[in-house]
Formats: structure tokens, C-alpha cells, sequence
């Protein structure tokens, strides 16, 4: 961030800006209470700092990597206790791991099906299809 952040902080609108975020997605992420209520200004609007930036940021990316909105609220726990050890997260991201995994055997043998069933159908225009007979099936 620039240095006009450190001196005034950041409305709403520039926090999104900043990160990519919709102001929805903010709305709701306090509103669940994934990012602290900022403090306001004398006018009343709300300023973000750097740490709500990389909150934000942390929040946006553990989404990216499918963690579910109660894993990052363990994993900010973690954080905001400063309790966490190297050990503690990997315990609690080991399970997403897995499912990612699972996820993708799944969606390997999806494509594994659908290469079958594409590799015989003729693609010809007539009315018998294959795929539609294994889908049916």
C-alpha cells in the first residue's frame, strides 16, 4: 500500500479496490464476523488499515484454495490468539487436503467416463446416440 493509507486509511470502496473484493463480499464477511469492524472517521465511514487489507487478502486466497468459511475462521482464530504452530495448521488443513483429493478422483473418473461414452458415439446425424443410451442407462 501507499503511504496515503498509513495516514488515513481506507473507505470501503478503496478496500475492494485495493483487493479485488466486491463490497458485498466485504459486507457479508463482517457481517459473519471473518473481518473486524473497523474504526470510523469523525464523518462516520468506515477506515480500513493495512491489517484489513491482509485479512482480506488472507481471507480471499484461503477461498481461492476452497477452504470453507469455518476453516478460515479456525485458521483466524489461530491467528488472532497467536496461538498457532506450524503443527496445529497442518492438523487442520490436512483434512481439506483430502477432500481435494477425493474431488479430484472424482472428477477423474468423470472425464474418464465421458471420454468413453464421446469415443463411442459416431457423431453422425442419426437418431441413435450412445451417450444419451448411457445416460439412460
Amino acid at each position: 500500500m501507499n503511504s496515503h493509507l498509513s495516514a488515513k486509511g481506507l473507505q470501503r470502496h478503496q478496500l475492494a479496490r485495493a483487493t479485488g473484493c466486491h463490497l458485498e463480499t466485504i459486507r457479508y464477511y463482517e457481517r459473519i464476523g471473518l473481518m473486524p469492524d473497523p474504526p470510523r472517521s469523525t464523518s462516520g465511514y468506515r477506515v480500513y488499515d493495512e491489517a484489513h487489507v491482509r485479512r482480506l487478502r488472507f481471507i480471499l486466497r484461503a477461498r481461492e484454495l476452497g477452504f470453507g468459511i469455518d476453516e478460515i475462521r479456525g485458521l483466524l482464530q489461530l491467528v488472532d490468539c497467536r496461538s498457532q504452530t506450524c503443527a496445529e495448521v497442518q492438523r487442520r488443513t490436512e483434512p481439506h487436503l483430502a477432500e481435494v483429493r477425493a474431488k479430484i478422483a472424482d472428477l477423474q473418473r468423470i472425464e474418464t467416463t465421458l471420454v468413453t461414452m464421446i469415443s463411442q458415439c459416431s457423431g453422425k446425424n442419426v437418431p441413435e446416440c450412445p451417450i444419451l443410451d448411457a445416460l439412460a442407462a
